[in-house]
């Protein structure tokens, strides 16, 4: 029998820590200062013009303070993602969203920068307008990130939509790395981790005829990249690399019963194998990971009791 830590975690306690609205969903978890911080959004319904971002902090991860709210007038701020800069400030990317007659109009990508977690700033804009920047990965002192496109390419005989992968020193100004990372189908949203020897990894959702996520590799300068299916459709990806080296994936599984489930990425085998589904049901997902204290801790929505709701999972 295996004894590595994915093997041996078990859930200890899941609570519900946020659900002031209607709808609160797509969080996000990291450490910093000895603090646990923990952003998600707060709406009317999983897509509506009101979205707000809310911040929260913790030094225990039971007992939450609100720390900050932000929002931008007219837009609806989506899918939050947290980052530690270089420089040790938090870096907070969102997705701000436009609607005309209920069809998306116009997307861009914003982000706020914080010394403490509570004072937050103006918003910057960042990237290419139209294509989704759905989070950035720190490594090396470089920012990268795979965006994917939300509207149709007009170009004859071009795939209608791809990703692409970017990359940038400061946080603000980016460049495109790989200009057509993967094209067809509908590529969307992914986490990214690099390994000890600076490979690097990226869990990629896509919607498409193959119904499968796909699992990329690749090498520094990371231009050439190699791409496996996992088998399984895999929605609001997210991953970590454990003490031991091994690697926790959480996200939507829709085979039957749709679910947040913890799961063991394997890189090599290119595999993703289901350890343990969270109380979860109905809209669901978009998990925050963080290793803190020997315990895994995950953060999540759900509408299993109800209306969507912010949860925090404890495995130890």
């Amino acid at each position: 029998m295996s004894n590595d830590i994915l093997s041996r975690l078990r859930l200890l306690d899941v609570a519900c820590i946020g659900d002031r609205a209607p709808h609160n969903a797509f969080a996000d978890l990291l450490e910093w200062h000895d603090r646990m911080w923990l952003v998600y959004r707060e709406g009317l319904s999983h897509v509506s013009g009101d979205g707000r971002i809310r911040v929260l902090g913790s030094a225990d991860g039971r007992r939450w303070e609100e720390a900050a709210v932000l929002a931008v007038d007219g837009e609806d701020l989506r899918d939050p993602k947290l980052s530690v800069m270089p420089d040790g400030r938090l870096m907070l990317l969102a997705a701000a969203a436009i609607r005309r007659d209920g069809r998306l109009a116009q997307l861009r990508n914003l982000v706020w920068h914080s010394g403490d977690g509570r004072h937050w700033g103006l918003p910057q804009e960042i990237g290419e307008r139209g294509m989704w920047l759905w989070r950035v990965t720190w490594h090396r002192g470089v920012a990268y990130g795979v965006a994917y496109a939300v509207f149709d390419d007009p170009e004859p005989g071009r795939p209608r939509r791809h990703a692409r992968l970017y990359r940038s020193e400061d946080g603000l100004n980016y460049r495109s790395l790989v200009e057509r990372l993967v094209e067809g189908g509908y590529p969307n949203e992914h986490s990214m981790l690099f390994l000890p020897d600076d490979r690097a990894l990226c869990l990629l959702r896509c919607d498409d005829q193959r119904d499968s996520a796909l699992l990329g590799r690749a090498a520094p300068p990371y231009k050439e990249w190699s791409w496996k299916p996992l088998g399984r459709r895999f929605g609001g990806p997210h991953m970590i690399v454990l003490p031991d080296g091994g690697i926790a994936a959480a996200g939507r599984l829709y085979d039957g019963e749709v679910r947040t489930a913890l799961c063991r990425l394997d890189p090599e085998a290119a595999t993703l194998t289901e350890l343990l589904s969270l109380p979860s049901g109905g809209d669901t997902s978009y998990p925050g990971l963080a290793w803190r204290h020997d315990g895994l801790w995950v953060a999540y929505y759900s509408q299993h009791e109800g209306n969507c709701r912010i949860y925090l999972a404890r495995l130890e």
